[in-house]
């Protein structure tokens, strides 16, 4: 009897390690994780070092009301760019131009944005083409570093940039 306490004893230990170590490994493919801005010719043109939680947002202007919106996004155990939550000056944005799952919430006063929801459909890419016009203003924010200003990286006549992991 007790020979096979012990096994199951060492099996319990062995499966808790296989658990903390998938753990780690997760979250080692996202620490130290760089953002890259490519140019449509594939050049680098900047990069961020993203925090341990592998978040970052793009902040535009919206082109119809006007108004900033921030499309935030984590980087996924496997290195994939999901966007988790659409956050808006406007409630108007996210309930007539974007599609939010359930109605949008307003957010506590200081917030960054008045408004936020979470998006009705999973994107989820490798990489992100992004459409970096002077109209747009279209920001990447990163915490703990300054806030990049994507749209003076390109020039007018192709105004548009690759977002992706360091590879």
């Amino acid at each position: 009897m007790n020979r096979w306490r012990g096994r199951t004893g060492g099996l319990t230990i062995a499966a808790a390690l296989v658990v903390v170590l998938s753990a780690v490994a997760a979250l080692g493919g996202r620490q130290g994780s760089e953002l890259v801005v490519r140019g449509l010719d594939g050049s680098q043109l900047a990069s961020v070092q993203l925090p341990s939680d592998g978040g970052f947002r793009l902040r535009y202007r919206n082109s119809i009301y006007g108004s900033l919106v921030e499309e935030v996004f984590v980087v996924t155990p496997d290195g994939r760019l999901r966007l988790v939550r659409l956050a808006a000056e406007e409630v108007a944005v996210l309930e007539e131009y974007y599609a939010v799952d359930g109605p949008a919430v307003r957010q506590p006063a200081g917030s960054s944005m008045a408004w936020e929801g979470k998006p009705s459909l999973t994107v989820e890419q490798d990489s992100i083409l992004i459409a970096a016009t002077d109209l747009g203003e279209r920001t990447l924010v990163v915490d703990g570093a300054s806030p990049l200003e994507l749209w003076r990286l390109v020039d007018d006549a192709a105004p548009s940039v690759w977002l992706g992991l360091q590879r």
